[in-house]
Protein backbone atom coordinates (compact mmCIF):
# COMPACT_ATOMS: atom_id res chain seq x y z
CA UNK A 1 0.00 0.00 0.00
CA UNK A 2 1.51 2.64 -1.30
CA UNK A 3 2.25 6.53 0.37
CA UNK A 4 0.13 9.05 0.20
CA UNK A 5 1.19 12.47 -0.14
CA UNK A 6 0.41 15.85 1.51
CA UNK A 7 -1.57 16.93 -1.17
CA UNK A 8 -4.52 14.34 -2.12
CA UNK A 9 -4.97 15.58 -5.71
CA UNK A 10 -6.11 13.44 -8.08
CA UNK A 11 -6.37 13.99 -12.31
CA UNK A 12 -9.01 14.03 -13.94
CA UNK A 13 -8.92 13.83 -17.49
CA UNK A 14 -7.15 16.48 -18.41
CA UNK A 15 -4.93 15.24 -21.28
CA UNK A 16 -7.82 14.90 -23.62
CA UNK A 17 -8.90 18.35 -23.09
CA UNK A 18 -5.84 19.50 -23.77
CA UNK A 19 -4.90 17.92 -26.62
CA UNK A 20 -8.45 18.87 -28.41
CA UNK A 21 -7.82 22.62 -27.76
CA UNK A 22 -4.73 21.86 -29.89
CA UNK A 23 -1.83 24.00 -27.38
CA UNK A 24 1.83 23.80 -27.65
CA UNK A 25 4.37 26.17 -28.15
CA UNK A 26 5.52 27.93 -30.91
CA UNK A 27 8.04 30.70 -31.41
CA UNK A 28 11.31 31.16 -28.96
CA UNK A 29 14.02 33.59 -28.72
CA UNK A 30 14.89 33.35 -32.15
CA UNK A 31 12.66 35.83 -32.66
CA UNK A 32 8.88 36.08 -34.12
CA UNK A 33 5.82 35.42 -31.87
CA UNK A 34 5.92 33.23 -29.49
CA UNK A 35 3.19 31.00 -27.54
CA UNK A 36 2.79 28.44 -25.07
CA UNK A 37 -0.76 26.63 -25.17
CA UNK A 38 -3.09 29.77 -26.67
CA UNK A 39 -1.72 32.30 -24.35
CA UNK A 40 0.92 35.16 -25.92
CA UNK A 41 4.39 34.65 -24.10
CA UNK A 42 7.95 36.46 -23.90
CA UNK A 43 10.00 35.09 -27.04
CA UNK A 44 12.43 34.25 -24.33
CA UNK A 45 10.34 31.72 -22.38
CA UNK A 46 9.94 29.26 -24.61
CA UNK A 47 11.93 27.85 -27.62
CA UNK A 48 15.68 27.54 -27.88
CA UNK A 49 18.06 29.40 -25.97
CA UNK A 50 18.82 29.76 -22.07
CA UNK A 51 16.55 32.25 -20.06
CA UNK A 52 17.51 35.84 -19.18
CA UNK A 53 16.88 38.81 -17.59
CA UNK A 54 16.60 40.65 -14.04
CA UNK A 55 15.09 39.05 -10.99
CA UNK A 56 12.34 41.96 -10.91
CA UNK A 57 9.09 42.01 -10.60
CA UNK A 58 5.59 40.60 -8.68
CA UNK A 59 4.66 36.94 -9.15
CA UNK A 60 2.78 34.50 -7.57
CA UNK A 61 3.34 31.41 -5.68
CA UNK A 62 1.03 28.99 -5.24
CA UNK A 63 1.19 25.69 -3.24
CA UNK A 64 -1.33 23.13 -2.18
CA UNK A 65 -3.01 22.62 1.43
CA UNK A 66 0.59 23.93 3.27
CA UNK A 67 -0.79 27.37 4.12
CA UNK A 68 -2.69 26.32 7.11
CA UNK A 69 0.41 24.33 9.01
CA UNK A 70 2.86 25.86 7.30
CA UNK A 71 2.59 29.61 7.20
CA UNK A 72 5.49 30.60 9.47
CA UNK A 73 8.16 28.66 7.30
CA UNK A 74 6.92 29.48 3.77
CA UNK A 75 6.59 33.63 4.89
CA UNK A 76 10.16 32.96 6.25
CA UNK A 77 11.14 31.62 2.59
CA UNK A 78 9.87 34.56 1.13
CA UNK A 79 10.34 37.48 3.15
CA UNK A 80 14.14 35.67 2.68
CA UNK A 81 13.96 35.84 -1.05
CA UNK A 82 12.36 39.20 -1.41
CA UNK A 83 15.34 40.44 0.50
CA UNK A 84 17.82 38.93 -1.48
CA UNK A 85 16.05 40.21 -4.67
CA UNK A 86 14.96 43.54 -3.65
CA UNK A 87 12.72 44.40 -7.09
CA UNK A 88 10.93 41.18 -7.09
CA UNK A 89 7.89 40.33 -4.43
CA UNK A 90 6.10 37.05 -3.79
CA UNK A 91 2.36 36.71 -3.49
CA UNK A 92 1.35 33.13 -1.78
CA UNK A 93 -1.77 31.59 -2.80
CA UNK A 94 -3.39 28.15 -1.53
CA UNK A 95 -5.13 25.79 -3.26
CA UNK A 96 -7.24 23.35 -1.44
CA UNK A 97 -5.73 20.59 -3.19
CA UNK A 98 -8.82 18.62 -3.86
CA UNK A 99 -10.10 16.45 -6.20
CA UNK A 100 -10.59 18.67 -9.17
CA UNK A 101 -7.19 20.25 -8.72
CA UNK A 102 -5.61 19.23 -11.68
CA UNK A 103 -9.16 19.89 -13.47
CA UNK A 104 -9.02 23.92 -12.39
CA UNK A 105 -5.09 24.16 -13.11
CA UNK A 106 -5.60 23.14 -16.79
CA UNK A 107 -8.22 25.88 -16.37
CA UNK A 108 -6.00 28.49 -15.39
CA UNK A 109 -3.03 27.30 -17.79
CA UNK A 110 -5.76 27.55 -20.67
CA UNK A 111 -6.84 30.89 -19.31
CA UNK A 112 -3.56 32.23 -19.21
CA UNK A 113 -3.95 32.67 -15.61
CA UNK A 114 -1.36 29.97 -14.28
CA UNK A 115 0.41 31.40 -11.34
CA UNK A 116 4.53 31.88 -11.90
CA UNK A 117 5.20 29.25 -9.86
CA UNK A 118 3.09 26.27 -8.79
CA UNK A 119 3.31 23.32 -6.31
CA UNK A 120 2.56 20.64 -8.83
CA UNK A 121 1.50 16.66 -8.53
CA UNK A 122 3.04 13.85 -11.59
CA UNK A 123 -0.51 14.08 -13.45
CA UNK A 124 -0.83 17.81 -13.12
CA UNK A 125 2.44 18.34 -14.38
CA UNK A 126 2.15 15.72 -17.08
CA UNK A 127 -0.73 17.75 -18.28
CA UNK A 128 0.81 20.99 -18.39
CA UNK A 129 4.04 19.73 -20.19
CA UNK A 130 1.98 18.16 -22.83
CA UNK A 131 0.16 21.20 -23.45
CA UNK A 132 3.45 23.39 -23.33
CA UNK A 133 2.75 25.51 -20.25
CA UNK A 134 5.30 24.56 -18.30
CA UNK A 135 8.74 26.51 -18.49
CA UNK A 136 11.75 23.67 -19.90
CA UNK A 137 13.83 23.99 -17.57
CA UNK A 138 16.46 21.31 -19.50
CA UNK A 139 16.96 24.52 -21.72
CA UNK A 140 16.37 27.78 -19.90
CA UNK A 141 18.69 26.65 -16.95
CA UNK A 142 20.63 23.94 -17.78
CA UNK A 143 21.89 24.09 -14.26
CA UNK A 144 18.84 23.56 -12.51
CA UNK A 145 20.19 19.99 -12.11
CA UNK A 146 22.70 20.83 -9.97
CA UNK A 147 21.89 20.68 -6.23
CA UNK A 148 19.30 17.27 -6.46
CA UNK A 149 20.13 13.52 -5.87
CA UNK A 150 21.23 12.55 -9.84
CA UNK A 151 18.56 9.38 -9.83
CA UNK A 152 15.79 11.65 -8.61
CA UNK A 153 16.50 14.52 -11.18
CA UNK A 154 17.24 12.10 -14.23
CA UNK A 155 14.17 10.83 -13.29
CA UNK A 156 11.88 13.56 -12.69
CA UNK A 157 10.75 14.23 -16.84
CA UNK A 158 7.51 14.86 -18.46
CA UNK A 159 6.64 14.40 -21.97
CA UNK A 160 5.83 17.09 -24.15
CA UNK A 161 2.83 16.60 -26.99
CA UNK A 162 5.88 14.57 -29.15
CA UNK A 163 6.39 12.28 -26.48
CA UNK A 164 10.00 13.73 -26.43
CA UNK A 165 10.95 14.34 -22.79
CA UNK A 166 11.32 17.41 -21.03
CA UNK A 167 12.83 18.63 -17.39
CA UNK A 168 9.56 20.88 -16.60
CA UNK A 169 9.65 20.86 -13.16
CA UNK A 170 12.28 20.61 -9.91
CA UNK A 171 11.88 17.80 -7.47
CA UNK A 172 10.47 18.63 -4.04
CA UNK A 173 9.75 16.65 -0.75
CA UNK A 174 8.93 13.26 -1.22
CA UNK A 175 7.59 11.52 1.75
CA UNK A 176 9.47 7.33 0.82
CA UNK A 177 8.04 4.36 1.39
CA UNK A 178 8.52 1.78 4.09
CA UNK A 179 6.82 -1.36 5.91
CA UNK A 180 5.12 -0.66 8.93
CA UNK A 181 3.82 -3.75 10.84
CA UNK A 182 2.53 -5.03 13.75
CA UNK A 183 5.60 -7.42 15.24
CA UNK A 184 3.12 -9.10 17.49
CA UNK A 185 0.78 -10.51 14.95
CA UNK A 186 3.79 -11.26 12.93
CA UNK A 187 5.24 -13.52 15.29
CA UNK A 188 1.79 -15.29 16.00
CA UNK A 189 2.23 -16.28 12.33
CA UNK A 190 5.44 -17.62 12.45
CA UNK A 191 6.87 -14.97 10.70
CA UNK A 192 10.43 -13.13 11.68
CA UNK A 193 9.76 -9.05 12.20
CA UNK A 194 13.53 -8.06 12.18
CA UNK A 195 13.54 -10.34 8.29
CA UNK A 196 11.39 -8.46 5.88
CA UNK A 197 11.16 -10.27 2.28
CA UNK A 198 12.72 -8.67 -0.63
CA UNK A 199 9.67 -9.62 -3.22
CA UNK A 200 6.22 -8.64 -3.40
CA UNK A 201 5.47 -12.50 -3.95
CA UNK A 202 7.17 -12.75 -0.40
CA UNK A 203 5.42 -10.44 1.02
CA UNK A 204 2.23 -12.49 -0.26
CA UNK A 205 3.70 -15.24 1.04
CA UNK A 206 3.95 -13.38 4.50
CA UNK A 207 0.30 -12.34 4.33
CA UNK A 208 -0.90 -15.75 3.55
CA UNK A 209 0.76 -17.52 6.77
CA UNK A 210 -0.90 -14.42 8.49
CA UNK A 211 -4.54 -15.46 7.42
CA UNK A 212 -3.85 -18.95 8.82
CA UNK A 213 -2.24 -17.65 11.93
CA UNK A 214 -5.82 -14.98 12.54
CA UNK A 215 -8.67 -17.26 11.11
CA UNK A 216 -10.83 -13.74 11.07
CA UNK A 217 -9.81 -12.60 14.01
CA UNK A 218 -6.74 -9.97 12.41
CA UNK A 219 -5.77 -10.15 9.19
CA UNK A 220 -2.66 -9.04 7.12
CA UNK A 221 -3.92 -6.24 5.54
CA UNK A 222 -6.83 -4.19 2.91
CA UNK A 223 -7.85 -5.93 -0.18
CA UNK A 224 -8.93 -3.14 -1.91
CA UNK A 225 -6.22 -3.69 -5.40
CA UNK A 226 -6.41 0.60 -6.19
CA UNK A 227 -3.89 0.61 -3.32
CA UNK A 228 -1.38 -1.35 -5.30
CA UNK A 229 -2.06 -0.57 -9.10
CA UNK A 230 0.54 0.59 -10.65
CA UNK A 231 2.43 0.71 -8.01
CA UNK A 232 3.25 -3.08 -7.73
CA UNK A 233 3.37 -3.38 -11.15
CA UNK A 234 6.27 -0.89 -10.64
CA UNK A 235 8.33 -2.11 -8.05
CA UNK A 236 8.12 -5.48 -9.81
CA UNK A 237 9.48 -3.65 -13.30
CA UNK A 238 6.41 -5.02 -15.30
CA UNK A 239 5.90 -3.02 -17.62
CA UNK A 240 2.28 -1.20 -17.92
CA UNK A 241 2.48 1.06 -20.75
CA UNK A 242 3.56 1.24 -24.34
CA UNK A 243 6.55 3.67 -24.54
CA UNK A 244 4.52 6.28 -26.42
CA UNK A 245 1.66 5.89 -23.39
CA UNK A 246 -0.85 4.72 -25.99
CA UNK A 247 -1.44 1.19 -25.25
CA UNK A 248 -1.65 -0.86 -22.13
CA UNK A 249 1.24 -4.11 -22.57
CA UNK A 250 1.14 -5.33 -18.45
CA UNK A 251 -0.62 -8.39 -20.40
CA UNK A 252 2.10 -9.24 -21.80
CA UNK A 253 3.86 -10.18 -18.20
CA UNK A 254 3.24 -13.31 -16.78
CA UNK A 255 3.86 -12.13 -13.35
CA UNK A 256 1.10 -9.92 -13.94
CA UNK A 257 -1.59 -12.56 -14.07
CA UNK A 258 0.69 -14.39 -11.17
CA UNK A 259 0.19 -10.75 -9.03
CA UNK A 260 -3.53 -11.41 -10.02
CA UNK A 261 -3.67 -14.91 -8.81
CA UNK A 262 -2.45 -14.20 -5.65
CA UNK A 263 -4.57 -11.63 -4.98
CA UNK A 264 -7.78 -14.01 -5.71
CA UNK A 265 -6.22 -16.41 -3.38
CA UNK A 266 -5.41 -14.41 -0.69
CA UNK A 267 -9.01 -12.41 -0.43
CA UNK A 268 -10.57 -16.20 -0.47
CA UNK A 269 -8.31 -17.50 2.47
CA UNK A 270 -8.90 -14.30 4.73
CA UNK A 271 -5.58 -12.49 4.40
CA UNK A 272 -8.11 -9.23 3.98
CA UNK A 273 -10.97 -8.19 4.97
CA UNK A 274 -14.52 -9.08 2.79
CA UNK A 275 -15.97 -5.90 2.86
CA UNK A 276 -12.75 -4.12 1.98
CA UNK A 277 -12.73 -5.28 -1.72
CA UNK A 278 -14.17 -1.73 -2.47
CA UNK A 279 -13.73 0.10 0.05
CA UNK A 280 -11.39 3.48 0.40
CA UNK A 281 -10.36 3.37 3.67
CA UNK A 282 -6.89 3.04 4.06
CA UNK A 283 -5.34 -0.02 7.24
CA UNK A 284 -4.90 3.42 10.18
CA UNK A 285 -8.16 2.40 11.62
CA UNK A 286 -8.01 -1.47 11.28
CA UNK A 287 -4.03 -1.45 12.43
CA UNK A 288 -4.52 0.91 15.42
CA UNK A 289 -6.76 -1.66 16.65
CA UNK A 290 -4.53 -4.10 16.33
CA UNK A 291 -6.75 -6.00 13.57
CA UNK A 292 -4.09 -5.47 10.87
CA UNK A 293 -0.71 -6.47 10.27
CA UNK A 294 0.67 -4.45 7.84
CA UNK A 295 -0.06 -0.77 7.84
CA UNK A 296 0.34 2.07 5.27
CA UNK A 297 3.92 1.84 3.73
CA UNK A 298 3.67 6.38 4.43
CA UNK A 299 6.41 6.64 7.26
CA UNK A 300 4.06 9.27 8.83
CA UNK A 301 1.77 6.38 9.25
CA UNK A 302 4.33 5.53 12.62
CA UNK A 303 3.71 8.78 13.73
CA UNK A 304 -0.16 8.70 13.37
CA UNK A 305 -0.20 5.22 15.28
CA UNK A 306 1.85 6.37 18.08
CA UNK A 307 -0.37 9.87 18.47
CA UNK A 308 -3.58 7.52 18.17
CA UNK A 309 -2.79 3.85 19.34
CA UNK A 310 0.28 4.04 21.80
CA UNK A 311 -0.43 0.07 22.97
CA UNK A 312 -0.25 -0.83 19.13
CA UNK A 313 3.10 1.65 18.51
CA UNK A 314 4.69 -0.14 21.15
CA UNK A 315 4.14 -3.56 18.89
CA UNK A 316 5.34 -1.45 15.36
CA UNK A 317 8.47 -2.89 13.38
CA UNK A 318 9.72 -0.77 10.46
CA UNK A 319 11.58 -2.76 7.60
CA UNK A 320 12.39 -1.93 4.04
CA UNK A 321 9.86 -1.91 1.35
CA UNK A 322 10.80 -4.76 -0.98
CA UNK A 323 12.84 -3.92 -3.81
CA UNK A 324 11.94 -6.52 -5.78
CA UNK A 325 12.97 -6.84 -9.60
CA UNK A 326 13.17 -2.74 -9.75
CA UNK A 327 16.29 -3.19 -7.28
CA UNK A 328 15.47 0.32 -5.54
CA UNK A 329 12.26 2.35 -4.54
CA UNK A 330 10.29 4.74 -6.48
CA UNK A 331 8.84 8.12 -5.28
CA UNK A 332 6.01 10.12 -5.35
CA UNK A 333 7.36 13.56 -5.24
CA UNK A 334 5.60 16.42 -5.00
CA UNK A 335 7.08 19.26 -7.89
CA UNK A 336 7.76 22.62 -8.33
CA UNK A 337 7.08 24.21 -11.75
CA UNK A 338 7.30 27.84 -13.52
CA UNK A 339 4.60 28.52 -15.79
CA UNK A 340 5.96 29.51 -19.29
CA UNK A 341 2.98 31.83 -19.56
CA UNK A 342 5.13 34.26 -16.40
CA UNK A 343 5.22 37.68 -17.70
CA UNK A 344 8.59 37.83 -15.32
CA UNK A 345 9.95 34.29 -15.28
CA UNK A 346 13.36 34.90 -14.62
CA UNK A 347 12.12 35.92 -11.06
CA UNK A 348 9.84 33.25 -11.16
CA UNK A 349 12.81 31.16 -12.06
CA UNK A 350 14.98 32.23 -9.58
CA UNK A 351 12.18 31.69 -6.45
CA UNK A 352 11.70 28.29 -7.61
CA UNK A 353 15.32 27.35 -7.59
CA UNK A 354 15.65 29.35 -3.88
CA UNK A 355 12.47 27.35 -2.70
CA UNK A 356 13.80 24.39 -3.66
CA UNK A 357 17.64 24.51 -3.00
CA UNK A 358 19.28 22.59 -0.10
CA UNK A 359 19.22 24.67 2.61
CA UNK A 360 15.46 25.40 2.68
CA UNK A 361 14.42 22.11 1.86
CA UNK A 362 16.38 20.53 4.89
CA UNK A 363 14.86 23.23 6.92
CA UNK A 364 11.24 22.55 5.93
CA UNK A 365 12.41 18.61 6.03
CA UNK A 366 13.43 19.39 9.65
CA UNK A 367 9.83 20.66 11.09
CA UNK A 368 8.42 18.73 13.63
CA UNK A 369 5.63 18.84 11.88
CA UNK A 370 6.24 17.24 8.98
CA UNK A 371 7.46 14.03 8.08
CA UNK A 372 8.62 13.99 4.69
CA UNK A 373 12.22 14.04 2.71
CA UNK A 374 14.48 16.25 0.52
CA UNK A 375 15.62 15.60 -2.79
CA UNK A 376 18.74 17.42 -2.63
CA UNK A 377 22.11 15.57 -2.17
CA UNK A 378 23.13 18.33 0.49
CA UNK A 379 19.90 17.79 2.03
CA UNK A 380 19.90 13.44 2.43
CA UNK A 381 23.88 13.78 3.64
CA UNK A 382 22.35 16.29 6.71
CA UNK A 383 23.05 14.79 10.17
CA UNK A 384 19.37 14.91 10.92
CA UNK A 385 18.91 11.64 8.55
CA UNK A 386 22.31 10.05 8.43
CA UNK A 387 23.05 9.68 12.11
CA UNK A 388 19.44 9.60 13.50
CA UNK A 389 20.17 7.77 17.02
CA UNK A 390 16.90 6.08 18.15
CA UNK A 391 15.90 2.73 17.43
CA UNK A 392 12.30 3.81 18.02
CA UNK A 393 10.13 2.84 14.85
CA UNK A 394 9.84 6.50 13.96
CA UNK A 395 13.86 7.12 13.70
CA UNK A 396 13.82 3.56 12.30
CA UNK A 397 11.48 4.82 9.24
CA UNK A 398 13.17 8.17 8.82
CA UNK A 399 17.13 6.11 8.70
CA UNK A 400 15.82 3.51 6.08
CA UNK A 401 14.07 5.99 4.17
CA UNK A 402 16.88 8.51 4.16
CA UNK A 403 19.09 5.42 2.91
CA UNK A 404 16.81 4.27 0.34
CA UNK A 405 16.41 7.91 -1.06
CA UNK A 406 19.63 7.93 -2.73
CA UNK A 407 18.58 5.49 -5.60
CA UNK A 408 15.25 6.58 -5.40
CA UNK A 409 13.48 7.17 -8.76
CA UNK A 410 11.32 9.76 -9.35
CA UNK A 411 9.32 7.35 -12.08
CA UNK A 412 6.03 5.84 -11.69
CA UNK A 413 3.68 4.78 -13.94
CA UNK A 414 0.77 7.37 -14.70
CA UNK A 415 -2.38 6.32 -15.37
CA UNK A 416 -5.80 8.44 -15.31
CA UNK A 417 -8.09 7.50 -12.85
CA UNK A 418 -10.51 6.01 -16.15
CA UNK A 419 -7.89 3.85 -16.64
CA UNK A 420 -6.61 2.88 -13.32
CA UNK A 421 -10.42 1.71 -12.19
CA UNK A 422 -11.44 -0.53 -15.26
CA UNK A 423 -8.01 -2.54 -14.08
CA UNK A 424 -9.21 -2.40 -10.50
CA UNK A 425 -12.72 -3.93 -11.44
CA UNK A 426 -10.87 -6.76 -13.62
CA UNK A 427 -8.89 -7.48 -10.20
CA UNK A 428 -11.72 -7.06 -8.38
CA UNK A 429 -13.73 -9.83 -10.34
CA UNK A 430 -10.68 -12.15 -9.97
CA UNK A 431 -10.25 -11.77 -6.23
CA UNK A 432 -14.30 -12.58 -5.86
CA UNK A 433 -13.87 -15.62 -8.02
CA UNK A 434 -16.52 -14.20 -11.09
CA UNK A 435 -13.26 -14.53 -13.66
CA UNK A 436 -9.77 -16.13 -13.58
CA UNK A 437 -6.92 -14.23 -12.95
CA UNK A 438 -5.84 -15.19 -16.76
CA UNK A 439 -8.90 -13.84 -17.77
CA UNK A 440 -9.17 -10.60 -15.50
CA UNK A 441 -5.69 -9.60 -17.12
CA UNK A 442 -6.51 -10.15 -20.56
CA UNK A 443 -9.88 -8.07 -20.06
CA UNK A 444 -8.29 -5.62 -18.07
CA UNK A 445 -5.80 -5.05 -20.86
CA UNK A 446 -8.26 -4.45 -23.36
CA UNK A 447 -10.66 -1.90 -21.59
CA UNK A 448 -7.42 -0.08 -21.01
CA UNK A 449 -6.63 0.01 -24.60
CA UNK A 450 -9.88 1.16 -25.19
CA UNK A 451 -9.91 4.03 -22.85
CA UNK A 452 -6.06 5.39 -23.78
CA UNK A 453 -7.27 5.02 -27.67
CA UNK A 454 -10.69 7.57 -26.53
CA UNK A 455 -8.20 9.51 -24.95
CA UNK A 456 -5.64 9.98 -27.81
Amino acid sequence: MRAGRLTGTVAGVIALALTAAGCGLSGGSDGGDATAGGCEVDKGNVGSGKLTGDVEGKITFQTTNLKKDFGDFFNGVIKAFEKAHPDASVKWIDDPGDNTFTQRTVADAQACTLPDVLNLNSETGTALTKAGYLLNLGVKDPDAKEPFVPAFWNSSTMKDSSGMPQHTVLPWYTGGIVLTYNTDLLERAGIDPAKPPTTLFGLFADYEKIAKAGQGKYYATMANPVWRIPADFDQMNIKVLADDGKTAVFADDPRTTEWVAWMAKLYKEGAMPKDSLSSSNDPSTLYSQGKVAYGSTNPSFVRFVKQNSPSVYTKTGVGQQPYDKLGHTTGAPQYIGVAATSKHAPAALAFAKFLTDAENQTAWCKDPNVVIFPTTTVSLDDPFFQKVTGDDPFSEARKLVAEQLKTTTAYQTNLSPAVQNAIVAQVQLAMQGKKSPEQAVKDAQSKADELLKQAG
